[in-house]
């Protein structure tokens, strides 16, 4: 029997998936190495605010998995490293793909029977398995992935899309069989995963981190005529048409407006709610 690595501080799984590979999301229940009074005070307000330290695990059985360069943060068993450029045609593909995209060109594929712990992070991560299907998924958000997957750009397939859906002309896309994980903004927990059949979705924001391949995108006025979209005070909106599932972190904003403004965004918004239900 295999064995495994064993830990003093309490870990606990978020999620876990298995293919060839078994995905774990883990999660750090306390942080107790400070040894300055700074950092256990910001340890402190992090333990009361529910802010994690969280850390993806991959447990290899004779099988392969490719890592985004610069995650690996340690491993154990007989585990090879190796890096596939697919020849000089490959080589060319993955080059031109990097530069549309802002990914890296080459990303290690990791080998054998073993354990192999990613680089943590305060950060949010969540797994998707796909079945020879693709999803098209923001800038940098691609973490780790079952060998055979491929990562690479797909360009935008109208102009309104490219150029008014602030989603950049071109767009990292996933395609394969096999177990994923991503980076996401947001808990997994706040993510609206919207199952689209044969269908419509308008998005009025740039906050769909992920759609899949049978997804159409486009940009379109909210209303059909330029007096209704005057009239109902929106003026352009994403569409999603057809059969698939699209993510959506609507919550994004929150984090974003706390970020920038800190509490004032957040009492502007209770503030104006209070007037209206006077």
């Amino acid at each position: 029997m295999r064995s495994s690595l064993k830990f003093t501080n309490k870990l606990n799984m978020l999620s876990e998936m298995e293919c060839e590979s078994r995905f774990q999301i883990l999660e750090y229940e306390n942080l107790d190495g400070a040894t300055d009074v700074q950092t256990a005070l910001g340890l402190n307000i992090m333990k009361k605010s529910g802010i994690k330290l969280k850390q993806v695990r991959i447990l290899l059985e004779d099988s392969s998995v490719t890592l985004e360069p610069g995650s690996l943060s340690y491993m154990k068993g007989k585990i090879q490293i190796t890096n596939k450029s697919g020849g000089l045609l490959g080589l060319g593909k993955k080059i031109i793909s990097s530069k549309l995209i802002g990914e890296s060109i080459f990303r290690p594929t990791y080998s054998g029977t073993g354990e192999i712990f990613l680089e943590p992070s305060f950060g949010h991560f969540a797994l998707i398995e796909l079945e020879d299907d693709e999803i098209v998924v923001g800038d940098n958000m691609f973490y780790a992935c079952e060998e055979g997957i491929e990562i690479d750009a797909t360009i935008q397939k109208n102009v309104s899309s490219a150029f008014l859906g602030n989603e950049g002309l071109y767009q990292t896309r996933i395609e394969g069989s096999g177990i994923v994980v991503l980076k996401v903004p947001v808990p997994e927990s706040e993510i609206f995963k919207c199952i689209l059949i044969n269908d419509t979705l308008k998005v009025d924001g740039n906050f769909a981190i992920l759609r899949t391949g049978n997804i159409e995108f486009s940009v379109e006025k909210s209303s059909k005529s330029i007096i209704g979209t005057a009239v109902s005070g929106e003026g352009m909106v994403n569409v999603y048409r057809g059969t698939g599932e699209v993510w959506l972190v609507p919550t994004k904003s929150i984090y974003k407006d706390l970020n920038i403004k800190g509490l004032d965004a957040i009492s502007g918004i209770n503030a104006e709610s209070n007037v209206e239900d006077l």
